[in-house]
């Protein structure tokens, strides 16, 4: 599916080729603290498929809970997250911040990776996919 999404301020845009498969929910520590809340929603699409159609993203490189360096993205202007992706090698997916995606009410998260981060207030979904840590390249 084509998706399209851009920050808050409408400064960055971009556009991917989604499988809504591929859309799940990150308990990580990492998404907990720089979403400012108790998860983030995450929709990963291939690198090749990614296109930034407008501005460009400030990049900042974080060590996640896994080890990898990753590159977290946002816009310079209203600060909105954009997405994740290696910081070093091949950008061969992309986890973009669901929330700016423009057809968010369509899709549903299918997934949720680093259960073992979850707070243990949050509800169990029962239709996800639970991985304690980075989710399966072949679920």
């Amino acid at each position: 599916m084509k998706i399209n999404g851009e920050c808050h301020c409408g400064a960055i845009a971009y556009e991917a080729e989604l499988n809504p498969e591929r859309v799940g929910i990150c308990h990580c520590s990492d998404c907990q603290a720089m979403s400012a809340s108790a998860f983030r929603t995450i929709a990963m699409v291939p690198g090749d498929s990614f296109a930034v159609i407008r501005g460009t993203p400030k990049e900042y490189i974080k060590s996640g809970d896994s080890g990898n360096r990753r590159v977290q993205a946002f816009c310079p202007e209203c600060g909105s997250g954009l997405y994740a992706t290696a910081a070093e090698g091949k950008r061969d997916t992309y986890n973009i911040r669901l929330g700016t995606v423009e057809q968010r009410s369509e899709l549903m998260p299918r997934f949720e990776c680093w259960r073992k981060s979850a707070l243990p207030w949050l509800p169990v979904i029962q239709a996800t996919k639970k991985f304690d840590g980075n989710p399966q390249q072949t679920f």
